[in-house]
């Protein structure tokens, strides 16, 4: 697991699975975990790496609900969790669903985890609002398109903006939601990442502004050429890999289903 300071206030761990991203972001005596690695013993790092930097986390951030996000509990396992609205309802409506996903993988990558993982009840907090960590305020806004649930994490004093599974510089849009759905959570995210020095997406690890504003763009490009030319449409550049492929032919036969 790689761990690098964004900003005094922000810490980026990202994972050896998926490139996964954790962050953390302080304010005053106070911090809290958003998202989280995947391997047992990355997870076992995260507190020690928040002590060190004097981060004393107090909650939990899941940017959505994929079982990738939500292992936090490992690292704190006395944190509470905090989500968008939609997430929480989403976490409900599908009862062990990230326990499951989590096995699966396990059993694929022969993973052995102290304990099963614990979800209780999310707090819901409102998107688009605000929430506070110690004595600052990150805002909070809605995306939807990846999956149908979600919010990104705007640090405005830090000036990072954590994103989910949008901006990847490895990976395609995927597409549990609806294109349009993501081409306007990318048309909410612009704004931002205008103002962004750095960019945290789920998967690749954090990226300045500049990068992160050419992958939107990118990425537009990409969701407006599936809606017209569904399995013809280009990959981009950078990230026209085998597995990149394989997510373009879900997106299609995605697309086509929700037509």
């Amino acid at each position: 697991m790689r761990a690098v300071g964004l900003h005094a206030d922000v810490v980026v761990a990202t994972s050896r699975a998926y490139q996964t991203t954790c962050t953390l972001v302080r304010g005053g005596v106070e911090a809290f975990c958003i998202d989280s690695p995947i391997f047992p013993d990355e997870l076992e790092i995260v507190p020690a790496l928040a002590e060190q930097a004097g981060f004393a986390v107090v909650g939990l951030l899941a940017t959505h609900g994929d079982w990738d996000h939500v292992l936090g509990r490992y690292s704190f396992p006395e944190a509470p969790l905090g989500c968008a609205e939609t997430t929480a309802a989403r976490l409900i409506s599908e009862p062990g669903n990230a326990q499951r996903k989590m096995r699966e993988f396990d059993e694929e990558f022969y993973v052995e985890r102290p304990r099963p993982l614990s979800l209780p009840s999310a707090q819901r907090l409102p998107v688009p609002g605000k929430l506070d960590v110690g004595d600052r305020e990150v805002e909070l806004h809605p995306t939807e398109g990846h999956t149908e649930d979600g919010m990104a994490i705007w640090v405005p004093w830090a000036r990072v903006l954590v994103v989910g599974d949008y901006l990847s510089p490895v990976e395609i849009p995927w597409l549990h939601g609806s294109a349009n759905a993501y081409l306007a959570t990318l048309n909410r995210l612009e704004p931002l990442v205008e103002e962004a020095e750095h960019v945290v997406p789920g998967h690749g690890g954090p990226i300045d502004g500049t990068r992160a504003a050419a992958i939107l763009r990118e990425d537009r490009t990409y969701l407006e050429d599936l809606l017209e030319h569904g399995e013809a449409a280009k990959l981009p550049l950078a990230r026209r890999t085998a597995g990149q492929r394989e997510i373009h032919a879900a997106n299609v036969a995605h697309a086509s289903l929700r037509s």
